[in-house]
């Protein structure tokens, strides 16, 4: 997770090292797309780096998620 100088007035961004298959993460650089995530979409000021991580588990937690393949362990992003 990166925050940048315009933090926290606009969200941070996030970056998978390792290698993970969810629809809101590119598959080829482990970024995760904004858009996807409700609380990065409609970021407010008042958002922590908690709140986040907490929305991006329970992505990872959902029925449909949960169920997708994953890339072997150990592998990483080039």
């Amino acid at each position: 997770m990166h925050c940048g100088e315009k933090y926290p007035d606009e969200p941070p961004t996030i970056q998978f090292l390792s290698q993970v298959n969810l629809p809101c993460v590119n598959p080829r650089n482990g970024i995760v797309d904004p858009s996807q995530l409700p609380c990065l979409a409609q970021w407010k000021r008042d958002n922590t780096m908690e709140t986040v991580l907490i929305e991006l588990r329970r992505y990872m937690a959902a029925p449909a998620n949960k169920k997708l393949p994953q890339p072997p362990e150990g592998s990483t992003y080039a």
